[in-house]
């Protein structure tokens, strides 16, 4: 059923938008029981080939994979940073991490396809670190959702309200290691480039070591799809479900490993660090009907 489309959000520069979190930094809210419903839209996006095979070179997906399932989620990336940066957040930008992710394709998108992308804030968790929210995200084509994101993120140290976080994905036995992951240092800029996100963390060690990183971190969007290249179907997928939490950071330069289980219809998998002992995500895919 088609859907009454919320007005267009105004694009803004990222560098708008870095301006925009520093200033953030000055909230302090205390005890948040519900956040305003105003959501964010951007109509009429077109999925680019260019912007689809510099993402898919990045993250390892072969063209015959057709637009990957994660890609999708970059779209909404400056309506997720309009909504963090405006007064609707009552947390600062700074120090709000990506704490887990679920996508779910209903149907596969095209190169050339025009779309509508939705956000809405969504649910609030208590986490034993924070305070947890949702941000739900869709995207329609000709008036039809396809295509759509839970993107739970943690706002370290705020007073918590709401249900306690249950996680994204339950305990995983039976991995066996499947593959070697190389991280070079650049794969933070090279991740932002083609994503939009250049959170300072991500950049440079020299950047990362202001906000208490050693070094620079991959993007946990980067590592999953990294995973996901390998794990998907050779000539993608249709109708799919993924879901992962987020546990511990990638530094970079650095090499994880990637241990699955597999099934007829999707798998289990972590990726975790070169020893596979520490997991850096945690995750499953499942093919719908």
């Amino acid at each position: 059923m088609a859907s009454r489309l919320p007005q267009e959000t105004p694009v803004r520069s990222p560098a708008l938008l870095a301006v925009r979190a520093l200033a953030a930094s000055r909230k302090k809210p205390g005890f948040v029981r519900r956040l305003p419903k105003r959501g964010r839209a951007r109509h009429g996006v077109t999925i680019e080939r260019d912007a689809v095979a510099r993402y898919a070179a990045l993250c390892g997906f072969a063209d015959r994979m057709g637009v990957p399932l994660l890609y999708p989620q970059l779209l909404s990336f400056d309506l997720a940073m309009d909504w963090i940066t405006s007064d609707d957040c009552p947390w600062p930008a700074l120090g709000t991490v990506h704490l887990a992710n679920r996508v779910v394709q209903l149907a596969p998108l095209a190169i050339g396809d025009r779309v509508d992308v939705l956000l809405q804030p969504g649910a609030l968790f208590s986490h034993d670190k924070g305070q947890a929210l949702n941000l739900d995200l869709r995207i329609e084509r000709g008036g039809q959702t396809v295509w759509t994101a839970t993107q739970t993120l943690l706002r370290i140290g705020a007073p918590a309200t709401g249900e306690a976080w249950p996680g994204a994905v339950g305990t995983l036995p039976g991995l066996s290691r499947q593959a070697e992951l190389d991280a070079p240092a650049d794969t933070g800029r090279r991740y932002a480039a083609v994503s939009g996100d250049y959170n300072p963390i991500h950049l440079s060690a020299l950047s990362a070591r202001l906000f208490g990183f050693r070094s620079a971190i991959a993007h946990g969007m980067w590592t999953q799809a990294r995973a996901l290249s390998l794990l998907l179907p050779p000539v993608g997928v249709n109708a799919a479900e993924v879901a992962v939490d987020f546990k511990a950071p990638l530094l970079l330069p650095g090499r994880a490993s990637l241990w699955s289980r597999r099934s007829a219809g999707g798998a289990d998998f972590e990726v975790r660090d070169a020893r596979g002992e520490k997991p850096h995500l945690r995750g499953q895919w499942r093919l719908l009907p």
